[in-house]
């Protein structure tokens, strides 16, 4: 047969396909229906001949119609991006094994030879019997198409590629005005759709357009893709969908909130056995197999919809992470960019959560802090020094949005507000630290002392913009801590008096802005305040900047940035990107040498004693004015750790006084009470499998490492010794 008469039989099928249309028509609906349709008839002729176009050369005169009709087509657009489908967020620890995902559309991409058989014959069977047989374009389904088009009733007649293809416009648009282009229902898309499909066909075996398709379809319930869909209704995978079951996710695809098997089961049933008449009619299955599975119910056993931090492992560390990644250049340059990123998906994320730490943290809490009494709260964050790496977030109330509900919160109470958690606590003594690396960088030694009596008044101190602070009036927790002492002694015994005199002598500004320095801010984003009391802790943090703050000690004056994330790798590509630490030095090693020295002094004997390790290790204690919260920071050299307690009511007016909490009753909670044995017990098991390092430098660099405190004078003088 000549290329022209080719052209000619396929002209001829049209007008024959197109009269027999007509004629139809004018039985139904008379002569003035028939007339308007043959004045139409012409679009029917042209996708006949654009059909038989796209698949012939273009020769001879008989071939010049379907060429001018086709030169157009062919214009458009034909190459077609096929991205990795979109899908979760994949979350794993520092291992690499999975504590979680997140998705806005819920998919699991599986092969093809990973799926169920049956699921490609009863999707062909239903939609496009003719799959393997046409190259993209059915002619049958296009002139039908084209009769009902000229009705007004825009049809589809789409093969599986084209319903592919219409499926990737909308995967892959980026506003809600593409979306709508890819679903008008217009000649227009229908051209450019078929285009697009030629193209597909060209790139990609069968099998593989509907593996594409399967994994990229949306089956209703928040189900996008085959496995999940096979998961939601039938908690089962998609390879072991049998004939039923694949017809009922078959027919979902038409309309997938009307044929809902959970919702609408009678309008799914019938459609299911639609599916399944189907598949006997195109030689798929077996008549008699096929009433067994008519006469059978739906069989639906839904799995829940998964995909968000609050079914995760960890859901704080989860929703810390996710709110992380949106601020990261890693997924994009703008918000924007990175936003688009995490709901397309398709990617996972290796964080730094060390699982014996965070699962060690979350038992000591628990353990000591019970979520069931809804009044207190406890919050540990730990952070691995000389990396950032965020190794845990505890806390004892649950992940929940449910403000009624006894003990839940989606607060992050380990965080910083703008990561999602409060806008943090007064850390207390706990502060004394930063006043100590102050006091070393300056060139002050250990055996500064002062005499520091129960209770006193403190003037002349300036702030930063130097204006000179108003007398501060502050007085020692303990009766014992009265007399002489250096900064052995003082901090052994966290003597406020003592404190309150060597930040006077260092200096109000130089105390906060090496504080800043180390990694220090407040949760809620201001500015700290520069006050007399800054070394007693008056300012709002969260345990995460504690925690990291006496990382940068454990680090020898490294301070890192948090970040709870180690790697990111492409599902698609399998392309792994690092997320690099952003580490600068803030103080002299000596320095933070010293200050290690320094903070390993509450362990022996002072406010931290009985909460070694057995293993190096330095702390201390924080308890704010009037018992409002309580906390334990403490590290190793691979390890710190922050805790705090408080009452979700507010500790100012619920202070930690008179209470019971875990079953003990309090007088008063202090920093060594509850917070410190929870810190203990949650450092054990996150230290376990790491190496038990000593602490690098000489202690000897600021003077007698074991300095004996002075005898007590009677003023407030000081002395450098």
């Amino acid at each position: 047969m000549t290329e022209s008469s080719r052209i000619g039989r396929f002209g001829d099928r049209a007008r024959a396909l197109l009269e027999s249309g007509t004629a139809k028509l004018e039985g139904d609906g008379g002569k003035d229906r028939r007339e308007s349709i043959l004045r139409l008839s012409g679009l029917g002729l042209i996708a006949g001949l654009l059909s038989a176009a796209l698949v012939i050369p273009l020769v001879g005169g008989a071939g010049i119609v379907a060429r001018d009709a086709a030169a157009g087509f062919m214009s458009l657009p034909n190459h077609l991006e096929v991205p990795y489908p979109s899908s979760r967020v994949l979350l794993t620890d520092d291992s690499g094994e999975p504590f979680g995902e997140v998705a806005q559309r819920e998919r699991e991409v599986v092969e093809f030879d990973e799926m169920s058989p049956w699921m490609g014959t009863a999707l062909m069977a239903i939609e496009d019997d003719r799959f393997y047989e046409h190259n993209g374009l059915d002619l049958r389904g296009v002139l039908r198409a084209a009769i009902r088009t000229v009705q007004g009733d825009m049809q589809g007649g789409s093969t599986i590629t084209q319903q592919y293809v219409k499926n990737l416009l909308i995967e892959t648009a980026e506003t809600e005005e593409d979306v709508d282009e890819a679903s008008a229902r217009t000649i227009t898309r229908k051209l450019t759709e078929l285009r697009y499909a030629i193209d597909i066909e060209d790139r990609y075996t069968k099998d593989e357009i509907l593996e594409g398709y399967l994994n990229l379809s949306y089956f209703g319930a928040g189900a996008h893709g085959v496995e999940v869909a096979a998961k939601r209704y039938f908690s089962t995978s998609a390879a072991e969908l049998d004939p039923g079951q694949a017809a009922t996710l078959a027919g979902l695809v038409r309309a997938p909130s009307y044929y809902d098997p959970i919702n609408n089961p009678d309008e799914t049933r019938e459609r299911r056995d639609l599916v399944l008449d189907r598949m006997v009619a195109t030689g798929h299955l077996d008549a008699e197999e096929a009433a067994e599975h008519k006469e059978k119910g739906l069989g639906v056993d839904s799995t829940p919809r998964a995909g968000s931090c609050a079914e995760s492992e960890y859901p704080f560390f989860c929703d810390y992470t996710m709110r992380w990644l949106l601020e990261s250049d890693l997924l994009g340059d703008t918000k924007a960019e990175r936003e688009q990123r995490i709901a397309r998906g398709g990617f996972t994320v290796q964080t730094s959560l060390l699982r014996a730490a965070q699962d060690s943290a979350q038992e000591a809490i628990d353990r000591r802090v019970p979520h069931e009494d809804s009044t207190k709260f406890s919050a540990q964050a730990m952070v691995e020094p000389g990396s950032g790496r965020v190794r845990a977030l505890a806390q004892n109330l649950r992940y929940g949005f449910d403000d009624e509900e006894v003990g839940t919160t989606s607060i992050n109470l380990a965080v910083d507000q703008a990561d999602g958690g409060s806008s943090g606590f007064q850390a207390g003594s706990t502060f004394k630290a930063f006043t100590l690396a102050a006091a070393l960088e300056k060139g002050l030694g250990y055996g500064t002392s002062f005499n520091s009596p129960k209770s006193m008044s403190i003037g002349g101190m300036t702030n930063c913009e130097g204006g000179t602070m108003s007398s501060w009036n502050v007085r020692n927790a303990g009766e014992s801590d009265e007399g002489g002492h250096n900064m052995l002694s003082g901090t052994k015994g966290s003597v406020n008096t003592y404190f309150a005199q060597l930040q006077r002598r260092v200096g109000l500004c130089e105390t906060s802005e090496t504080a800043e320095a180390v990694g220090v801010h407040r949760a809620d984003g201001g500015e700290l305040g520069v006050w007399s009391s800054f070394t007693l802790g008056d300012q709002e943090v969260s345990p995460l900047t504690v925690a990291n703050s006496y990382a940068t000690f454990a680090a020898r004056g490294m301070r890192c940035d948090p970040r709870p994330v180690r790697a990111i790798r492409d599902d698609g590509t399998g392309e792994r990107v690092t997320a690099d630490s952003h580490c600068e030095r803030v103080l002299k090693k000596q320095t933070a040498d010293g200050v290690n020295h320094l903070l390993q002094q509450p362990f022996k004997g002072g406010t931290a004693n009985g909460l070694d390790l057995g293993r190096p290790v330095a702390g201390k204690t924080g308890t704010t004015d009037g018992a409002a919260y309580a906390w334990f920071a403490g590290y190793t050299p691979n390890l710190a750790s922050a805790v705090v307690v408080g009452d979700v009511r507010g500790g100012e007016a619920n202070p930690l006084q008179g209470v019971t909490i875990g079953g003990r009753y309090y007088g008063i909670v202090y920093g060594g009470s509850l917070p410190g044995p929870i810190w203990q017990e949650s450092m054990r098991g996150g230290t376990a499998d790491l190496e038990a390092k000593g602490f690098a430098g000489s202690p000897g660099s600021f003077g007698n490492p074991n300095a004996e405190p002075p005898e007590s004078k009677d003023d407030d003088s000081d002395s450098d010794a």
